[in-house]
């Protein structure tokens, strides 16, 4: 859908994100035209200028090496629950927390590309968290108009497919997502519509009954959110087949082109 925008290069190395995109040589075509008869020339604006996006990679790989501070309590509105967790891996050992923040990386290219500024929660240099309510106060803080949080599921072997969980509408203690329940939805099914198109993947065939949601009251980052937010499993760590597409290079870099598919479908809808 881009691709016009940018000249990737990317490997299937581990973390390898995508170059950031190179301005375009100048040339006459490439200058806006002179004014005539006092009218200014028209400068086409991306497509999501002005436009604040938050993108939560799920667990830090560190983590593990913490866990006093991730084991403490911290309100999520409804209840108190631990700040964060180490997050699944592969067989092979492949962390999540690295899978979500190469994701995340790739998608902030796209979609800086697109003229949206782009807030990450972690960018690998914290030590370990942040906790989940940190990571809902940093999107409300940027009064963003869409959050993802990225993750990919530890289920069984044989159970296969990814799924967005959206937030239930619920006021109760400190959490109140009546207002952002119905935009988050929709943001939900931009974003299965088009992870969906552009991975390839099927829905998950072990939650939502093969509608590829689930909603959920229990997620403190859903809970304390003030604005539109979602979460995307985009796999299961612990089959083999999707393993081997989660620890692609190239299957990484298509869906973090998900994602950003259908945040932009949302903002633009």
């Amino acid at each position: 859908m881009f691709a016009g925008w940018l000249l990737w290069q990317y490997t299937d190395g581990e973390d390898a994100g995508p170059k950031e995109p190179r301005a375009a040589a100048s040339s006459p075509s490439a200058r806006p035209s002179p004014s005539k008869a006092g009218v200014e020339p028209r400068i086409d604006k991306k497509p999501l200028t002005g436009k604040v996006v938050v993108l939560d990679p799920g667990h830090n790989p560190n983590n593990r090496l913490h866990t006093a501070e991730i084991n403490r309590k911290v309100n999520i509105g409804t209840n108190a629950k631990e700040c964060d967790t180490t997050g699944a891996a592969t067989d092979s050992g492949y962390a999540e927390a690295r899978f979500t923040l190469d994701v995340a990386r790739r998608a902030r290219t796209l979609l800086r590309a697109q003229g949206a500024t782009v807030k990450l929660t972690q960018d690998g240099q914290r030590a370990w968290g942040p906790c989940v309510d940190e990571r809902a106060a940093i999107g409300n803080e940027a009064h963003a108009d869409a959050v993802v949080s990225i993750h990919a599921d530890g289920a069984g072997p044989g159970q296969r497919g990814f799924h967005v969980i959206l937030p239930k509408a619920i006021s109760a203690g400190g959490a109140d997502t009546r207002k952002i329940a119905g935009p988050s939805r929709e943001l939900g099914l931009a974003v299965r519509k088009a992870f969906e198109k552009r991975t390839g993947s099927d829905v998950s065939n072990y939650l939502g009954g093969g509608s590829g949601f689930t909603v959920r009251s229990d997620l403190g980052g859903l809970n304390l959110s003030t604005v539109p937010k979602v979460f995307i499993e985009c796999g299961n760590m612990r089959d083999s087949k999707d393993a081997a597409q989660l620890t692609a290079g190239g299957w990484r870099q298509r869906a973090a082109h998900g994602i950003v598919d259908g945040i932009t479908a949302y903002l633009n809808g």
